[in-house]
């Protein structure tokens, strides 16, 4: 058995002042705007703490909403100017260099979408750096649910309230406080490192309360045959257009996701002035009606139910079959927060009625 720790309900603010010695810790933190939202901020002494599911996931933390990949400057030679040099300089923050990460707190399906951005990001051709950097110092503690919620699925795409992957430490409260269980050696050194009681004798009672959790889930559709039937439906026009009728386009279903990885390059300021030209990268949205527009002004997806098969083709049919798994992990999110109530779980549950042609 891995590394089994114990902490009662009021140890947390210890806790978190101690892994914040070696440690950028990000923990959900209640934003009381408008519309309360909560979100995953770096941990401060005297932060309240907040064991609620965050309104946006912890992604940032691997894949910034907007980073500088390089910058560059551009010299004349005065001698002459055609003779043009261009020298590039160092990314302002670069993550290689930046304390570890350790997100507290997340919920099972946010662990797994690191397992998801883990796949093209890491493992496909080209591993990309930026993100490689911010992997290898992330550390990550996730809370176990206690009960299923109206917008959860994660059951149905191979996940659960008590799923480990991605996660290096599951916290699972009992009745008299929380059982952390180590889930990888990275998750082992970091309990071994704190002063928390051995918490083995009590294991027991965090696997009741596990068990209890994936009781109150409702019965889930067989999703075996869904890669296949999401990419049988996809010539299927008036499918598209049916379950698109009332989308905004407004991106909140793929900002909020957890596994939602398009971004954008741009290029901003002029080369030749003091500070330089930066490239940027940041987080693009494929329901947008500029996402696939070119330079040329054609577009080929256009209409917004051609970007919606797009979104749910790439989560039930084309990362599948690159990758073997949905990049989908049953969050809700895009549910709970989109403004006209678009159900993710309708459109693949009806490709799966579709009888074939």
């Amino acid at each position: 058995m891995r590394v089994i720790r114990f902490i009662q309900s009021d140890g947390f603010p210890d806790f978190l002042a101690r892994l914040s010695r070696n440690n950028r810790v990000l923990a959900p933190v209640v934003k009381p705007a408008g519309k309360r939202s909560v979100v995953f901020e770096q941990w401060r002494e005297g932060m309240p703490v907040i064991l609620e599911k965050t309104t946006v996931p912890p992604k940032e933390a691997v894949l910034p909403q907007c980073e500088t990949l390089f910058v560059c400057k551009k010299s004349k030679n005065p001698d002459n100017p055609e003779d043009v040099g261009m020298t590039l300089g160092t990314v302002p923050e670069d993550a290689s260099t930046t304390l570890p990460t350790l997100i507290f707190a997340c919920r099972s399906c946010d662990a797994r979408g690191f397992a998801v951005l883990d796949r093209p990001f890491l493992k496909g051709p080209f591993a990309d750096p930026y993100y490689k950097a911010r992997r290898a110092r992330l550390a990550v503690i996730t809370l176990t649910c206690s009960t299923g919620c109206n917008t959860c699925f994660c059951h149905w795409v191979g996940g659960g309230p008590s799923s480990p992957e991605g996660s290096d430490v599951l916290m699972t409260e009992i009745e008299d406080g929380f059982v952390l269980q180590a889930m990888t050696p990275a998750g082992e050194a970091l309990l071994e490192s704190s002063n928390l009681a051995d918490g083995k004798d009590i294991f027991p009672k965090a696997e009741a309360a596990r068990k209890a959790a994936w009781a109150s889930l409702l019965p889930a559709p067989d999703l075996k045959n869904a890669q296949q039937k999401v990419a049988a439906v996809f010539k299927n026009e008036q499918f598209w257009r049916e379950h698109a009728a009332a989308c905004l386009s407004c991106g909140a279903c793929t900002y909020f996701c957890p596994a939602c990885y398009c971004f954008n390059i741009t290029d901003e300021g002029d080369a030749f002035e003091a500070d330089g030209a930066r490239r940027l990268r940041s987080w693009d949205n494929c329901m947008s009606s500029l996402f696939t527009r070119e330079a040329s002004g054609h577009n080929s997806r256009a209409q917004k139910a051609q970007r919606l098969r797009n979104r749910v083709s790439h989560k039930f049919s084309t990362y599948p079959e690159n990758w073997g798994k949905f990049s989908c992990n049953g969050c809700g999110r895009c549910i709970s927060n989109c403004p006209v109530h678009l159900d993710i779980r309708d459109v693949v549950v009806n490709a799966l009625a579709v009888e074939d042609e």
